[in-house]
């Protein structure tokens, strides 16, 4: 049993531009900002995402939900999934605002429409909307 109860899982995103992530993942996205703390030091936002889960894949399920959502190998170490009501189309709006399209969205053998798309600092994203129960 771990010593040590955790209570959130959070993600830190140390980008190029951070206007132009802030507009990518809080306007477009749709995610909720929670927190400022910027000072002269820097700038600094923290997004709310809903609940995280820390997913673990081998490097061989790795290629192939690579091969499933972009025909190919295509994701590095790290790579962040959304679930979202509509993968299309919230894919369509994040290519607008400065990503890009890696594949064109698939409905997944697990029943799932997942769509592909990499960020404006080239950390790819998995959009997934859940299939009928």
């Amino acid at each position: 049993m771990p010593m040590t109860e955790i209570s959130e899982l959070r993600v830190t995103l140390t980008v190029q531009d951070f206007d132009r992530a802030v507009a990518f993942y809080r306007d477009t996205m749709g995610l909720d900002q929670v927190a400022d703390w910027s000072s002269d030091d820097g700038r600094v936002i923290l997004l709310e995402a809903g609940r995280a889960t820390l997913e673990l894949f081998d490097e061989a399920q790795a290629a192939n939900i690579d091969d499933v959502e972009a025909g190919g190998q295509v994701s590095g170490q790290v790579r962040l999934c959304f679930q979202v009501p509509d993968s299309d189309a919230l894919a369509d709006q994040l290519a607008d605002a400065g990503g890009t399209r890696v594949a064109p969205a698939v409905d997944t053998p697990w029943g799932d429409r997942n769509a592909r798309v990499q960020d404006p600092d080239g950390l790819q994203l998995t959009l997934f909307t859940p299939g009928e129960l």
